[in-house]
């Protein structure tokens, strides 16, 4: 990658091989994960200049620490189906760092997690908390468990057998989950309920992205796509650049594509495509947001729907050629490497103006290195979608408190949260000779906060 600092320096030799030492025992450590090892290489391809700098950092052994879970937690959770059937699925939690805060990140139910993805997320995870300025630590858990096509009773069943096991590791104080793919307020709220149930106390700080009714925080639904959205505001402002009148492309229809949509419409944009895992929608006067909510939130359908409603959008099948469509400004907030370097290029083709991230690791290596080589603006997820983990800090606090703020007192924290995440990186990526590269500079930023606890606190 371009991240990677090329000078020949003394000290910079010494931290390029001190780094390189690193990654290869964690590959060889961590057989078979590659996307554990494509989120450590990615940081660890920021943090040259920093060792270089502060060699006093690999004295600590920082990066050996850091890239090694505190606890990880795996265990098999029962359930049974509406036929009578006993399941059996895999539960995760990784509980990676808690120098600064307490472990949190959400969990994901989807059939393709595994261990590698579970750990690649919550290793991003440290850094985007970082660079939160809240005091959490970094986490992640969740389960090769499918909710599409399940009865409320079946999700009913495996969430309370999930939170069986799981309680036994998590608190206010201790590990705080929420939700991500797969995991929304219904999921929330069963697990919930089995956890008040197993500890007899009401402890609403154990779990973020709850109902209003019960110690959830207005705008956390709104959150993590809202907070893209601010992102990318202060990127365009800094090149005099404004969302009002921009062609936007946004991938996929859940929780965090459809508040991106919310937000860009409401600032001037017009988004023309958004997609699910089957497919994708193009509509040239702009997708009609109401139906994707009613469609995905309300109706569970398929995003095919949606030209059944409106006849001049159109339906592809398959999900990567959403990146042909002609934009402006491309929000990847489906899932992992869903933009490769071919997607790249033609997004650079077709004359894209930014790139950011609302889902987590959404562009391979390769193709963050096609948007810095042809000057594209880019933001990397742990610093652009960092708005939904920011805003759950702000619901503990709240349950901490025992009081709810108002929709506007928190989005304004929002608001304020994703422009010093914007000014911290932009700042870390000049101090340390990359003007401009947000990847260089979220890196660097949300590193240095851990790093420095992790040295004060001592060797644990």
């Amino acid at each position: 990658m371009t991240t990677i600092l090329e000078s020949k320096t003394a000290e910079t030799t010494i931290a390029n091989s001190y780094i390189n030492e690193v990654f290869e025992t964690v590959k060889k450590r961590n057989a078979n994960e590659s996307e554990f090892h494509q989120a450590v290489k990615e940081i660890f391809d920021s943090l040259a200049p920093v060792f270089a700098k502060h060699p006093q950092y690999m004295e600590h052994s920082i990066l050996e620490r850091i890239v090694e879970p505190e606890r990880i937690i795996i265990f098999r959770v029962p359930w049974v189906d509406d036929n009578g059937k006993v399941q059996v699925n895999r539960g995760f939690r990784v509980q990676f760092n808690s120098a600064i805060g307490p472990y949190k990140g959400g969990l994901r139910f989807h059939p393709s997690v595994n261990l590698s993805i579970i750990k690649f997320l919550g290793f991003e995870q440290i850094l985007k908390n970082s660079l939160t300025g809240q005091p959490i630590g970094g986490g992640k858990g969740g389960s090769d468990f499918d909710p599409k096509g399940k009865s409320d009773g079946e999700i009913m069943r495996f969430t309370q057998s999930f939170m069986m096991e799981l309680s036994r590791h998590i608190g206010p104080d201790i590990d705080v989950p929420a939700g991500d793919i797969g995991v929304g307020a219904r999921e929330i709220g069963y697990m919930f309920g089995q956890y008040r149930r197993i500890r007899g106390a009401y402890e609403a700080g154990v779990l973020t992205g709850k109902g209003l009714g019960y110690g959830g925080s207005l705008t956390r639904t709104e959150a993590t796509g809202y907070g893209v959205v601010y992102f990318v505001q202060e990127m365009l402002k800094d090149k005099g650049l404004d969302f009002k009148g921009s062609t936007v492309v946004v991938s996929g229809s859940g929780n965090v594509s459809i508040y991106a949509i919310d937000k860009a419409t409401q600032l001037g944009a017009k988004v023309v495509a958004c997609s699910d895992s089957n497919g994708y929608i193009y509509d040239p006067n702009g997708i009609n947001l109401e139906t994707v909510k009613r469609l995905k939130e309300v109706e569970r359908k398929r995003i095919s729907e949606y030209v059944n409603e409106h006849h001049e959008a159109l339906y592809i099948e398959g999900c990567s050629g959403i990146w042909s469509i002609p934009c402006d400004i491309a929000l990847p907030c489906a899932t992992q490497n869903e933009i490769d370097s071919t997607s790249a290029k033609t997004l650079v083709s077709n004359g894209v103006k930014a790139v950011v991230e609302g889902a987590n690791m959404p562009s391979t290596l390769d193709a963050i290195d096609v948007f810095l080589k042809n000057n594209i603006l880019f933001g990397p997820a742990k610093a652009a979608n960092a708005g939904g983990v920011a805003v759950s800090a702000l619901e503990m606090a709240q349950n901490s408190a025992r009081l709810s703020w108002k929709f506007e007192e928190v989005d304004e924290k929002l608001q304020q949260i994703m422009k010093n995440i914007y000014q911290n990186s932009v700042k870390a990526a000049e101090e340390y000779g990359y003007p401009g590269n947000l990847v260089v500079g979220a890196n660097i930023a949300g590193f240095l906060k851990v790093a420095n606890a992790m040295v004060t606190q001592g060797v644990i």
